[in-house]
């Protein structure tokens, strides 16, 4: 099964411009996001897709395989369509360019939730919420699973509302995706919906289609870096495990 890991990188970043080349500990962030997940098992090869010699130059030289992409597009997303037209895949991995700690194994389970099922065709991550106070931030990504595990729906306010104080337990998603190729050639040429664009989330795109999201849990924390205190925390807690 060939497996192309993709990191979607773009130079104007609304919150944070230039944060792909962010310094963290002495490397650039977007190399710190494809030597992990280059340790990841499932990957035949991982790609970074950009839209500027900046990123391009940082990424080549930290060894990884470049195309360039137009410098227009409205989400992640659709950079790796474009990236991955003449690429033979079965399975792509949407690696978030911003999660210089995603950690390998999360990548290996959520290739395996497809691969070991030929009818699922998108899957994604999602954690328990620990911290209560994120259950009510908007930045962090609240989704609501059925029993078998698919996303019912995402949300940035707080789902499911607890309106009877039963005990429940909150998840968070964390923005990595795994598509079948001809899948993700199908999302993304589906009309955006009210829904995704009201919540700024494209994922409700394929389930406002009818499509369904399988999820896998992890235990892995990770911090997207969409502003320069984000990047603060993720040094830290680089020297943290260094111990420095």
């Amino acid at each position: 099964m060939n497996v192309i890991g993709v990191i979607p990188a773009r130079y104007d970043s609304v919150r944070f411009p230039g944060k792909a080349l962010a310094e963290i500990d002495g490397r650039p962030m977007i190399q710190h996001v494809y030597e992990r997940a280059s340790r990841s098992l499932s990957l035949t090869e991982v790609v970074v897709a950009c839209d500027d010699e900046r990123i391009r130059d940082a990424a080549a030289a930290a060894g990884a395989r470049v195309i360039m992409t137009r410098s227009d597009h409205a989400c992640g997303t659709d950079r790796i369509v474009e990236a991955v037209q003449g690429i033979e895949a079965d399975i792509i991995v949407n690696i978030q360019g911003d999660e210089p700690l995603i950690q390998p194994d999360i990548i290996d389970t959520l290739v395996a939730c497809l691969g070991e099922d030929s009818q699922q065709v998108m899957a994604t991550v999602v954690k328990k919420i620990e911290d209560p106070q994120e259950i009510a931030d908007p930045n962090v990504v609240k989704v609501v699973l059925d029993k078998q595990n698919f996303a019912i729906y995402f949300s940035r306010s707080p789902i499911p509302y607890n309106r009877a104080g039963t005990q429940l337990t909150y998840h968070k998603h964390l923005g990595i995706y795994a598509y079948t190729k001809p899948f993700l050639l199908i999302y993304a040429a589906l009309p955006k919906t009210a829904l995704e664009q009201a919540e700024c989330l494209e994922q409700l795109r394929a389930i406002e289609h009818g499509f369904k999201i399988k999820t896998v849990a992890t235990q892995h924390e990770s911090i997207g870096v969409d502003t320069p205190e984000d990047l603060a925390k993720v040094t830290a807690l680089i020297n943290e495990s260094r111990g420095t």
